[in-house]
Protein backbone atom coordinates (compact mmCIF):
# COMPACT_ATOMS: atom_id res chain seq x y z
CA UNK A 1 0.00 0.00 0.00
CA UNK A 2 1.36 3.11 -1.14
CA UNK A 3 0.97 7.06 0.22
CA UNK A 4 -1.81 7.61 -1.79
CA UNK A 5 -3.76 4.19 -1.70
CA UNK A 6 -3.82 4.88 2.67
CA UNK A 7 -5.20 8.45 1.61
CA UNK A 8 -7.68 6.85 -0.97
CA UNK A 9 -8.73 4.04 1.68
CA UNK A 10 -9.31 6.53 4.79
CA UNK A 11 -11.53 8.92 2.48
CA UNK A 12 -13.50 5.99 1.28
CA UNK A 13 -14.22 4.97 4.62
CA UNK A 14 -14.83 8.67 6.07
CA UNK A 15 -16.70 10.15 2.76
CA UNK A 16 -17.79 13.26 4.33
CA UNK A 17 -13.88 14.13 4.91
CA UNK A 18 -12.23 15.91 1.31
CA UNK A 19 -9.15 13.49 0.41
CA UNK A 20 -7.00 16.89 0.46
CA UNK A 21 -7.89 16.96 4.40
CA UNK A 22 -7.11 13.23 4.59
CA UNK A 23 -3.89 13.93 3.18
CA UNK A 24 -3.07 16.62 5.49
CA UNK A 25 -3.96 14.49 8.45
CA UNK A 26 -1.95 11.62 6.57
CA UNK A 27 0.89 14.07 6.18
CA UNK A 28 0.61 15.19 9.78
CA UNK A 29 1.17 12.04 11.39
CA UNK A 30 3.85 10.73 9.75
CA UNK A 31 5.59 14.17 10.25
CA UNK A 32 5.17 13.88 13.79
CA UNK A 33 6.22 10.19 13.99
CA UNK A 34 9.66 11.29 11.88
CA UNK A 35 10.20 14.07 14.33
CA UNK A 36 10.01 11.94 17.21
CA UNK A 37 12.17 9.35 15.79
CA UNK A 38 14.79 12.79 14.90
CA UNK A 39 14.27 13.77 18.37
CA UNK A 40 15.81 10.58 19.79
CA UNK A 41 12.04 9.44 20.76
CA UNK A 42 10.27 6.21 20.78
CA UNK A 43 6.87 6.06 19.09
CA UNK A 44 4.69 3.27 19.81
CA UNK A 45 1.21 2.60 18.40
CA UNK A 46 -0.29 0.48 20.65
CA UNK A 47 -1.80 -2.72 18.68
CA UNK A 48 0.36 -1.97 15.78
CA UNK A 49 4.14 -1.65 16.62
CA UNK A 50 6.74 0.46 17.55
CA UNK A 51 9.39 2.94 16.05
CA UNK A 52 12.98 3.52 16.90
CA UNK A 53 15.99 4.49 16.45
CA UNK A 54 19.00 2.10 16.40
CA UNK A 55 22.95 2.93 16.19
CA UNK A 56 25.10 1.10 13.50
CA UNK A 57 28.87 1.13 14.84
CA UNK A 58 31.33 1.92 12.43
CA UNK A 59 33.08 -0.69 10.74
CA UNK A 60 35.15 -1.64 7.94
CA UNK A 61 34.17 -3.02 4.17
CA UNK A 62 35.54 -3.34 0.71
CA UNK A 63 35.01 -1.41 -2.45
CA UNK A 64 33.27 -4.49 -4.51
CA UNK A 65 34.76 -3.08 -7.93
CA UNK A 66 38.17 -2.41 -6.41
CA UNK A 67 38.56 -4.79 -2.96
CA UNK A 68 39.74 -1.86 -1.30
CA UNK A 69 38.69 -1.19 2.49
CA UNK A 70 36.68 1.38 3.16
CA UNK A 71 35.91 2.61 6.58
CA UNK A 72 31.85 2.60 6.78
CA UNK A 73 31.00 5.13 9.13
CA UNK A 74 28.58 4.71 12.13
CA UNK A 75 24.98 6.00 11.86
CA UNK A 76 21.73 5.47 13.42
CA UNK A 77 19.17 3.94 11.41
CA UNK A 78 15.08 3.61 11.85
CA UNK A 79 13.79 0.01 13.49
CA UNK A 80 9.95 -0.98 13.36
CA UNK A 81 8.98 -3.62 15.49
CA UNK A 82 5.79 -5.32 14.98
CA UNK A 83 3.06 -5.45 18.17
CA UNK A 84 2.01 -8.77 19.20
CA UNK A 85 -2.00 -7.85 18.04
CA UNK A 86 0.17 -7.11 14.35
CA UNK A 87 1.54 -10.32 14.19
CA UNK A 88 -1.33 -12.33 15.78
CA UNK A 89 -4.07 -10.43 12.46
CA UNK A 90 -1.18 -11.54 10.10
CA UNK A 91 -0.87 -14.94 11.21
CA UNK A 92 -4.58 -15.69 11.40
CA UNK A 93 -5.21 -15.75 15.15
CA UNK A 94 -7.94 -14.00 16.55
CA UNK A 95 -6.27 -11.02 19.12
CA UNK A 96 -7.87 -10.67 22.66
Amino acid sequence: MTRSDLVARVSEIYPYMSMKNVDRIVSIVINCITEALKNGHRVELRGFGSFSIRERESTEGRNPRTGEKVIIEKKKVPFFKAGKQLKDLINGRIPN
